[in-house]
């Protein structure tokens, strides 16, 4: 790690600086390496812990987090003519989201520089995934989720033992009362769209995609989005690959969100809509919304990392798709029923973009897409009970089987 770069007005911190965002104007840091570095120390069997920015790497962790498996979605990408469609099925770490990959780097960051006690303002997601994995390190967490959060995210937090504030309001508020209460009882921030560690964590997710394709680069990776960490991640990890000389081009990062929570989708058009100049990332404003989607993990009114995201799918010529939230719905029985993969409302939109992409003629038969499923569907059961139904009632007789698989 050498230091830190601001992503609107690119001025550079030293590895030493101790505060979170950039003194200069206040917009999220990204972590830099010494890719020249990297490069040399580079070994066949392929180790990243060069690329992240923490020092007890080789320190076991308690628990396994990533290594999760890359699916060959055949079923599913038959469906719609294509042949070569995968799943990175994220629901696989411990507390059944992606957000673990960053908790874990947030974690051993937050034991290096001493802290006791870590706090996160989260949907659902990221919350149950610090109560967990903090868990595990006998570390102190503190959650602040919206009061409307999803039952499944909340109980699994509190049975981790995290202390867990329901703030009444929306996300937006939870993440500011959680900035205004770390800086006044000094605990380590792992918010994403503030913490740059975050980041870092949720990259190694493209390291393990590539080394799982044999070392190919997809054409396209397709990734849920609401405050854009993740989106930002995955176009880390591929540029820190690239920029190590390990691969020689990289892919599109297609942004997926719900049309009910658009606010990176919304200003990646603004900026096509202007022609094909570089605008000015120091004086862009990422769009506001009012989110209301079911889809609650990328619910979003204003993404914390949406800067460091809109100039991923830019920069990487992705596409930013919008998706009713009756397909997305529609997409977690497809792919469960396809690939046994039980996806959240928000892990099944990049599905549900794939096929919307097909429609509009956007993708080949032969590209190689990756969609990432973020979080498993037990999070958020009631949603998902809406895509699928309710069980045949049936009395206790063979006759009324055999009419329950008449109807």
């Amino acid at each position: 790690m050498n230091g830190y770069c601001c992503i609107a007005c690119a001025t550079t911190q030293a590895a030493d600086f101790a505060g979170f965002v950039c003194p200069s104007c206040g917009s999220n840091l990204d972590v830099s390496y010494d890719y020249e570095a990297i490069r040399e120390e580079f070994v066949q069997d392929f180790d990243y812990s060069p690329f992240l920015p923490v020092s007890r790497l080789v320190t076991p962790f308690p628990l396994r987090v990533g290594r999760t498996p890359l699916i060959a979605a055949t079923r599913l990408g038959k469906s719609l003519g294509l042949g070569d469609l995968y799943i990175k099925d994220e629901t696989r770490n411990p507390s059944a989201s992606i957000k673990d990959r960053a908790t874990e780097v947030a974690l051993r960051r937050a034991r290096d520089v001493g802290a006791e006690t870590v706090a996160v303002a989260s949907t659902g997601n990221a919350g149950s995934s610090l109560a967990c994995l903090a868990a595990a390190l006998d570390m102190r967490a503190v959650v602040f989720v919206p009061e409307n959060a999803p039952i499944a995210k909340l109980t699994q937090a509190l049975s981790f033992g995290a202390t867990v504030l329901a703030v009444r309001g929306n996300y937006d508020d939870a993440f500011d009362l959680c900035l205004q209460a770390s800086s006044e009882f000094g605990w380590f921030n792992r918010s994403t769209g503030y913490n740059p560690f975050t980041r870092e964590g949720k990259k190694t997710c493209a390291y393990e995609i590539w080394e799982d394709l044999g070392r190919r680069v997809p054409d396209r990776v397709l990734v849920p989005t609401g405050d854009g960490n993740v989106l930002s991640g995955m176009w880390k990890g591929w540029c820190d690959l690239h920029a190590a000389g390990l691969i020689d081009k990289l892919p599109r990062i297609d942004c997926v969100q719900s049309q009910s929570s658009a606010a990176i989708c919304h200003t990646v058009w603004r900026i096509r809509k202007q022609g094909d100049s570089i605008p000015d990332w120091s004086t862009l404003n990422v769009d506001e919304v009012k989110a209301t989607t079911v889809a609650d993990s990328i619910s979003v009114d204003r993404p914390r990392d949406g800067l460091a995201a809109v100039k991923a799918v830019i920069q990487s010529g992705g596409e930013a798709v919008t998706i009713p939230d009756k397909e997305i719905l529609a997409a977690i029985p497809e792919i469960a029923r396809a690939t046994g993969v039980f996806a959240e409302p928000a892990a099944a939109a990049p599905w549900a973009a794939v096929k919307q992409l097909v429609r509009d003629q956007e993708v080949a038969p032969d590209e190689l897409l990756v969609c990432v499923v973020s979080g498993s569907g037990l999070k958020d059961i009631d949603n998902a009970r809406t895509a699928v139904g309710e069980p045949l009632a049936v009395d206790p007789s063979i006759d009324a089987v055999r009419d329950a698989l008449r109807r």
